[in-house]
């Protein structure tokens, strides 16, 4: 791996001390910023996400605004799902649609893991050709969906509020469920395997929907796929982020990950007396707060920074990714505030 010019971020994740707290943003690069927005004006999503020169082009877009500590391949969490032959599309007011969603046993077991090369290089492809463009300036995040995520969306073939059809499946055929989150455990090791060789500096699990589980639920279901995965990857740094988990901080923890990623809802320093020292934490400011004025964005990086407090480990990004219509220049607030105010 090449030397990085900026390492605060890999050194955060390391729990090493470093200059200034470091700062990247979950959806740094999208619909908020107008040089997106004119860009799929010309292509749409999945194109994008295909064409590995225009994934590579929307991922520095933030880069040339914004002074961040790391880039994150420009990507989709259901690209493995879309590789196994579900008919992914996107659509107004629904979001990501699958039009061949997994409705019965047969459908499970006839899943196997993508070809990397064949069916998602255009990934891997994105990643070398971001890291060669970035030329050692910072390092570059790989990510995937988590098992249970992909399998919510699979099973439910739309995003959902009741989730009735995977729990439907958790609860009457579990052994059934093992099997598909199994095979996704699977091929997401070799997804983020594959993002790895191609130059990601560390990789990024996101677990969006682990939070609507029970705690026996979720430790079955969605962590002990997550501890396969980081029991089954190349070594490199590795965060996990599940959204409404801040009640499994510990067992998260415990599986031996980098770093966790925490949503806005958990106070960062009560979260970093739980995990002892053992991961850096990365979070987590409310994203709303990017409506207010720079004032009291200011005001939040303080309380942020001041709960966390000054031992080393701490990662400033919001507690989900930036909204669709938030104005650039708080983004730009943000981010000098992270900088300046945690050299104080």
């Amino acid at each position: 791996m090449s030397i990085i010019q900026n390492d605060r971020f890999l050194k955060a994740l390391a729990r090493q001390s470093v200059d200034k707290t470091p700062i990247w943003i979950m959806r740094q690069a999208g619909r908020y910023l107008p040089e997106y927005r004119a860009l799929r004006e010309r292509y749409d999503f999945m194109t994008v996400c295909k064409t590995p020169e225009l994934a590579c082009e929307v991922a520095l877009q933030p880069l040339a605004r914004f002074d961040l500590d790391a880039a994150i391949v420009f990507s989709d969490i259901l690209t493995i799902p879309d590789a196994m032959g579900l008919g992914l599309s996107f659509q107004a007011n629904h979001g990501p649609v699958f039009a061949r969603p997994l409705q019965n046993q047969r459908d499970i077991e006839k899943l196997t893991v993508p070809d990397m090369r064949d069916d998602l290089g255009y990934v891997a492809d994105a990643v070398a050709m971001l890291v060669k463009e970035l030329a050692g300036k910072i390092p570059v995040i790989g990510f995937s969906g988590s098992p249970w995520t992909l399998a919510s969306y699979m099973v439910e073939g739309r995003s959902t509020k009741e989730f009735k059809k995977i729990k439907k499946l958790m609860f009457d055929e579990p052994q059934l469920l093992h099997q598909l989150l199994k095979v996704l455990a699977d091929s997401v090791v070799a997804y983020l395997a594959a993002q790895i060789a191609a130059g990601a500096s560390a990789v990024m699990v996101f677990d969006s929907w682990g939070g609507v589980l029970s705690t026996p639920a979720y430790l079955q279901f969605s962590l002990h796929y997550m501890q396969l995965i980081m029991n089954n990857l190349p070594k490199i740094p590795v965060i996990l982020f599940t959204k409404g988990g801040g009640q499994w901080l510990e067992q998260m923890a415990a599986t031996g990950c980098d770093a966790i990623s925490l949503d806005w809802t958990v106070d960062i320093g009560q979260a970093r007396q739980k995990v002892n020292g053992q991961v850096a934490l990365q979070g987590n400011m409310d994203p709303h707060v990017l409506y207010a004025s720079p004032a009291r964005i200011r005001e939040e990086v303080i309380a942020v920074l001041k709960s966390y407090g000054p031992e080393p480990g701490h990662i400033f990004n919001l507690g989900h990714g930036i909204l669709p219509d938030v104005d650039p220049e708080r983004v730009a607030v943000l981010v000098n505030a992270v900088h300046e105010l945690s050299c104080d």
